[in-house]
């Protein structure tokens, strides 16, 4: 029995199969970067999945136990990376809610696996998806455990060399990328795509909006995209990435993304130059 995951406060590995996060994506889930036994935007985590939570019709986890759970999977782990599954538990067959309503928390933990240290500060490259992403206003926002539009979006390329692939939604506005939200400079403004139609509001990305003050949250196309005079993605466990190649399009990093690339390294994302 792995001492690297526990199922509702205990240690263990499996789950009943009729659990309806697995039948059913019914559940939320956060993965969180732990240093040194700390998460940097733990409070963020928190935040999201308790708006999850509502959404969903699930009670919120008890914060102490949680904490408790992550602590106990990440002793010794000078870096790790930790999922936080919470499901609304096992039920009879169909879609009525079970009762009485008895939720599963999973919190498995990991080694991180570092990126190549020159992502950070040379840049990655990156495609466009064909994949679509359907417009869901109820489900927007939130980290529910459906994620087949980005596995799809992720399937799409094996070139170790494409860091991430941009995706679009069904009306063609650019969402971000299939994990991480997206940033674009132009004229010394920043700005993001919106996401209360569909897409996840990341936890890294709502950091940066705190720490950059004014961007425009709004609707984004293929031609602003590439016009920007800076790209960035974010994501909770990388941190920021900047993008130096697109569509045919080549960037050098600039000065907004690199900025942040430094300060989040003091919080300990990503790698020093």
């Amino acid at each position: 029995m792995s001492a690297r995951i526990r199922i509702d406060g205990a240690p263990a590995t499996v789950v009943d199969a009729g659990d309806r996060g697995l039948a059913y994506g019914d559940g939320l889930f956060e993965t969180v970067l732990f240093v040194d036994g700390r998460a940097p935007l733990w409070r963020r985590h928190l935040a999201r999945l308790a708006l999850g939570c509502a959404r969903l019709r699930l009670p919120a986890p008890d914060a102490a136990a949680l904490a408790a759970d992550c602590a106990a999977v990440t002793a010794g782990l000078p870096r790790a990376v930790v999922r936080i599954t919470l499901t609304r538990g096992s039920g009879p067959r169909g879609y009525a809610q079970p009762a009485p309503l008895q939720p599963l928390r999973i919190v498995a933990a990991a080694a991180e696996a570092p990126l190549p240290r020159h992502w950070y500060w040379q840049g990655i490259r990156v495609r466009f998806c064909e994949t679509r992403l359907a417009v869901q206003p109820l489900l927007a926002g939130i980290k529910h455990l459906n994620r087949l539009e980005q596995v799809l979006a992720r399937a799409e390329w094996d070139d170790p060399a494409i860091a991430e692939g941009i995706v679009f939604d069904t009306e063609g506005r650019v969402v971000g990328a299939t994990a991480a939200n997206l940033f674009l400079v132009r004229d010394g403004c920043v700005s993001t795509p919106r996401v209360d139609r569909c897409g996840v509001a990341g936890v890294m990305r709502a950091e940066l909006l705190d720490r950059l003050g004014e961007v425009r949250q709004g609707d984004i196309d293929v031609d602003e995209l590439m016009q920007a005079d800076e790209i960035f993605l974010s994501n909770a466990v990388r941190g920021v990435l900047l993008v130096t190649e697109l569509g045919g399009r080549l960037w050098k990093p600039g000065p907004v993304g690199s900025r942040l690339v430094a300060d989040l390294h003091t919080l300990g994302f990503g790698a020093a130059a």
